[in-house]
């Protein structure tokens, strides 16, 4: 019987987990890498997830719970910009052009 119990969560956490959006890409400051600086974080109908750093080349990887139209916002030199974008059962990558408008940060895909 815990044999079974245990095949069960093991099953259902692996399901769980088969089903997560994986969403990865590259951040620019124009056209160069913004480097260690950026961070960046989703919002998921009502679930949010924790920010994420950029690494050295200003790429990012974020694993979400599940699929569908979520906000990503990326922070910047004390400003923040964010974009619409959509989570799938495979992963996506989404490359990010961060521009000043009228002194305020957008963010585009490239």
């Amino acid at each position: 019987m815990k044999k079974l119990a245990l095949l069960l969560v093991v099953f259902v956490a692996a399901s769980s987990l088969a089903l997560a959006g994986e969403i990865y890409g590259k951040i620019l400051d124009g056209t160069a890498p913004v480097g260690e600086g950026a961070t960046i974080e989703a919002k998921c109908g009502s679930k949010a997830y924790p920010a994420v750093k950029t690494d050295k080349s200003g790429s990012y990887h974020l694993v979400l719970a599940e699929t569908g139209k979520c906000t990503m916002t990326v922070k910047f030199k004390q400003q923040a910009a964010s974009l619409e974008i959509a989570s799938y059962e495979d992963p996506v990558q989404y490359d990010l052009v961060l521009e000043t408008k009228d002194g305020k940060l957008a963010a585009r895909r490239k």
